[in-house]
C-alpha cells in the first residue's frame, strides 16, 4: 500500500466526549493516537456504552480511569457490606 493511500484513510474527527478535533488513522491503525493505551474488554464495553465512534486518547485515558475507579469502589462496597 502506498503512503498516499494510507494517508487518504486518515480523517480529522471531533471527539464525541470533549469535542476536540484529532486525527483518526483508521488506514494505519498502528499509528493511531488511540494505540497509546490498552483497554480491557470490560473497559471497551464501558466506553462504547457511553459514546459512539472514536474518542481522543485523552478521553480514553480519562474513561479508563473512571471505569477503574468505579469497579474498585464497587469491590470495596461489596467487601464492606458482605455481598
Amino acid at each position: 500500500m502506498s503512503q498516499l493511500s494510507a494517508t487518504s484513510k486518515h480523517e480529522h474527527t471531533a471527539c464525541p466526549r470533549c469535542q476536540r478535533t484529532f486525527e483518526c488513522r483508521v488506514g494505519s491503525i498502528n499509528l493511531c493516537q488511540c494505540q497509546t493505551l490498552t483497554l480491557t474488554e470490560e473497559q471497551r464495553h464501558y466506553v462504547s456504552s457511553l459514546y459512539q465512534g472514536c474518542l481522543c486518547a485523552d478521553c480514553l485515558h480519562s474513561l479508563r480511569t473512571d471505569y477503574n475507579q468505579l469497579t474498585h469502589q464497587t469491590k470495596v462496597n461489596q467487601l464492606l457490606h458482605g455481598h
